[in-house]
């Protein structure tokens, strides 16, 4: 049997144009300084669809040359929250962090996930509909590299992916990535106790916070102007 592919619903995914850059030009450190960055658009309208508080800012930024995807996240937060009890991936997971997922296909089977904190502390994982998630599952390590950097009022975070890991795992299909673009802001409550507000590049439309639907991703299009 052959599977279609429906093109009526590919063509209503919004799209970010990945700029191209020269090949080794660009050294990531973790702060998005370099001038490269200057050729890359700019993403900007996230927002917290399922919570009535403000939103800091956060910019996300990506560019590609014939080795690697480069992504990168300014997040506006002068009360960043990282647990430190063990570097477990729990503890990532009770943290601050910027969220990258990858699909293979609309049906989400499978995808992948990278959550990264402001530490840069890691957490990927491999995943399958209705939240069946591999946690034993890495990115290939010699296939990415991952900075940060914060400050008193923000935080920064540049990722290198290999594109060949991208292809292994058929995720660059002719120029495109389709990708979720995710925010988690754990805010102190007054118990002690910190609870997360959910912020996305798109509105899945869910009753609930859910990154885990395929209504929440969007292209990457890899670009060559």
């Amino acid at each position: 049997m052959i599977l279609k592919t429906n093109k009526k619903l590919e063509s209503k995914l919004k799209a970010y144009n990945v700029v191209k850059i020269d090949k080794n030009q660009l050294e990531i450190n973790g702060k998005g300084n370099h001038s490269l960055w200057k050729k890359a658009n700019e993403l900007t309208n996230f927002s917290s669809p399922w919570d009535d508080a403000s939103v800091n800012e956060i910019t996300f930024k990506a560019l590609w040359d014939a080795v690697n995807l480069y992504c990168y996240f300014k997040v506006q937060d002068s009360e960043i929250h990282i647990d430190t009890t063990d570097n477990t991936k729990s503890s990532i997971n009770n943290s601050d962090r910027v969220e990258l997922f990858f699909r293979t296909n609309s049906k989400l089977n499978p995808y992948y996930c990278l959550e990264i904190d402001p530490s840069p502390r890691l957490m990927d994982f491999k995943a399958k509909p209705n939240k069946e998630f591999d946690f034993n599952w890495n990115w290939p390590t010699d296939d990415i590299l991952i900075k940060s950097d914060f400050q008193k009022d923000y935080f920064t975070v540049e990722i290198a992916i290999n594109l060949v890991s991208l292809i292994q795992l058929n995720l660059l299909n002719n120029g495109k990535i389709e990708t979720g673009i995710y925010r988690a802001k754990y805010i102190l409550q007054e118990n002690g106790t910190y609870e997360p507000i959910w912020i996305t590049w798109i509105d899945p439309k869910t009753e609930t916070p859910n990154f885990h639907t395929p209504a929440s991703f969007g292209t990457l299009n890899l670009v060559d102007a």
